[in-house]
């Protein structure tokens, strides 16, 4: 039976076969550390770590590659720029519709540090007002965390006009962009993003392990490590280096996570964002007009044509807990998909969905076919 994966929200596959094919040629051939030698391995790894920032760098608009650090996926720059970021005192502003990775350190810094959190439920379109940011603003609000598009109905939110909020007051603005990167533009320049978070095995077609913070220049001074350690770099010094990336990046890389993230983002530059962002649309598309003709079938969310969003299909199949229908789904049709909560409480509370379980989601990819959809859909018409 063919294998329908249609789980990219949660991560990426299949990936593009140069990705599998760096990661196998360098745990074969080379073995290298980063940053930890000079002989050819070493200044080969290097070279292609950089050539990784690089591009990383060119595809969110950061003049400078050295602000783009890597992390071991998107939770652990999350943690990284809330923890590193907040004392005891500082208001921050986020909303209800956050993944666990913003809600819980935050949660963690409101019961045990002192800081005040103003969380903010979204509008009728499923979407944050940026006047609600502002509404919300105080003396000593100093970050404001939003994700980009929701990883449970996919919308986007506008972060652009919520950035232009931030910059004016002064306060720090934090992108989670799991759901993002890779699959819509972003420029931190003119979103005014201050921090960005991802991971790199969703959009960005890396492997498991990987992550990426982009680290702007109004805060790389005041952002603190959540690590401390060898770097490779003024190993004469008992103090953390103060330079970018090194601040951020104390032990071992994941360099063969990162080779393959290269090859990854190699694809992606190849492939150009806006025609993968357009075929994913279309998939989208097609699932959402399948799935919507099907009377045991509940979708959440605005259609695709009304409202911007990624490739992410939320639904309820009547009769069914949403558990045994993802089940059904795989066992009998070789469809997968992901029910449950989708580690977003506040959006399930939202739907109204919290209470039985949450969703079954349905995710597409750069790399899905139309007849990965077509088998969804004729999967979840047979449940009727």
């Amino acid at each position: 039976m063919p294998r329908h994966y249609l789980d990219n929200a949660a991560t990426s596959f299949p990936k593009p076969p140069e990705v599998a094919q760096a990661v196998t040629e360098y745990l074969q051939n080379s073995g290298a550390p980063a940053g930890r030698g000079a002989y050819r391995e070493a200044t080969e790894v290097a070279r292609i770590i950089e050539r990784c920032r690089q591009s990383a760098a060119n595809l969110f608009g950061a003049p400078d590659p050295r602000r783009i650090i890597f992390t071991f996926n998107g939770t652990d720059g999350l943690n990284l720029a809330i923890l590193g970021i907040c004392q005891p005192g500082d208001h921050v502003i986020t909303s209800t519709w956050e993944h666990n990775s913003v809600l819980r350190p935050l949660r963690m810094l409101q019961e045990t540090h002192g800081v005040d959190v103003t969380w903010l439920e979204p509008d009728d379109s499923w979407r944050i007002d940026p006047q609600q940011v502002a509404a919300a603003w105080k003396s000593q609000t100093r970050l404001v965390a939003i994700q980009h598009a929701n990883n449970v109905i996919g919308v986007l939110q506008p972060i652009e006009d919520i950035g232009k909020i931030v910059r004016e007051r002064e306060g720090i603005f934090l992108v989670d962009a799991a759901q993002s990167a890779g699959q819509v533009p972003i420029n931190v320049a003119s979103q005014a993003i201050d921090l960005l978070a991802c991971p790199g095995h969703k959009g960005l077609l890396g492997p498991l392990g990987t992550g990426l913070l982009y680290v702007g220049e109004r805060v790389s001074e005041e952002l603190l490590p959540l690590r401390y350690g060898g770097t490779g770099t003024h190993s004469e010094e008992d103090r953390q280096p103060a330079e970018l990336p090194e601040k951020f990046e104390s032990g071992n890389l994941n360099v063969p996570g990162i080779v393959g993230l290269d090859a990854g983002l190699h694809w992606l530059t190849q492939q150009g964002l806006s025609r993968v962002h357009q075929r994913e649309q279309a998939l989208l598309q097609t699932l959402w007009d399948g799935f919507s003709a099907l009377p045991h079938v509940t979708l959440y969310g605005s259609p695709p044509a009304t409202v911007g969003r990624t490739g992410v299909v939320s639904l309820n199949v009547q009769g069914y807990d949403q558990q045994d229908a993802a089940l059904i789904l795989d066992e009998h049709f070789g469809v997968q998909g992901r029910a449950g909560l989708h580690c977003a409480p506040g959006v399930h509370r939202s739907l109204g969905t919290l209470s039985s379980g949450g969703t079954l989601r349905l995710s597409v990819g750069a790399l899905t076919t139309v007849e990965d959809v077509q088998a969804a859909v004729t999967a979840l018409m047979s449940l009727g």
